[in-house]
């Protein structure tokens, strides 16, 4: 979907909590095309505002639970160890360079890792890993859009936006723990 697209999109969001969070609660939002944004714990909702703000220009935001239920379903289920795989359309706002690589990211299977260079080889497009990486970090659905599967080549772990300690917890929760965690380390892709 083309970012600059003007319509009065409605934006429906909700706050959901989980034990996974140590019950810290956090933000989603949909339109009626499916999920647009996920946030972590810790972000606020005024980063949800300015990222609509950015995207869905003349968007109309409504608080609304019941419409956010299926998705916080499958959340919820994933956190539990219940669900491997999610079933929920998605309003993928990006460039098309962008979207092309959250596509890229959800063919990576539970429970698995590739590289940012494994992703830019299967997008067709080799010598953009860094572009990749960019591309991984903007990714405005995280979990279900599963960059947290992505970490450098030699197995380091590597930026997240929900900060590397949910990244280590969500590799964790898919039984995956061959990774080498040296911290705050600066890219390797």
């Amino acid at each position: 979907m083309n970012s600059n697209q003007t319509d009065n999109t409605i934006v429906y969001w909700s706050e959901i909590s989980s034990s996974f969070f140590q019950n810290s609660s956090f933000y989603i939002a949909a339109t009626e095309l499916g999920l647009c944004r996920v946030l972590f714990p810790n972000d606020p909702f005024e980063n949800l505002q300015s990222w609509i703000l950015k995207n869905i220009p003349n968007a109309l935001l409504i608080k609304d639970a019941r419409h956010m239920e299926v998705y916080e379903q499958q959340l919820q289920e994933y956190f539990l160890g219940k669900r491997k795989h999610f079933l929920l359309p998605l309003d993928m706002r990006g460039t098309k360079f962008r979207v092309d690589v959250w596509k890229a990211l959800q063919q990576i299977p539970y429970g698995e890792i590739r590289s940012y260079a494994d992703i830019a080889e299967s997008i067709g497009n080799p010598k953009a890993v860094r572009a990749v990486g960019t591309a991984n970090g903007a990714n405005p659905i995280p979990i279900i859009v599963p960059c947290h599967r992505v970490i450098g080549k030699n197995k380091t772990l590597t930026g997240f936006g929900g900060g590397l300690t949910n990244k280590k917890k969500l590799l964790h929760l898919e039984g995956y723990n061959d990774y080498i965690d040296i911290g705050h380390a600066r890219y390797q892709f």
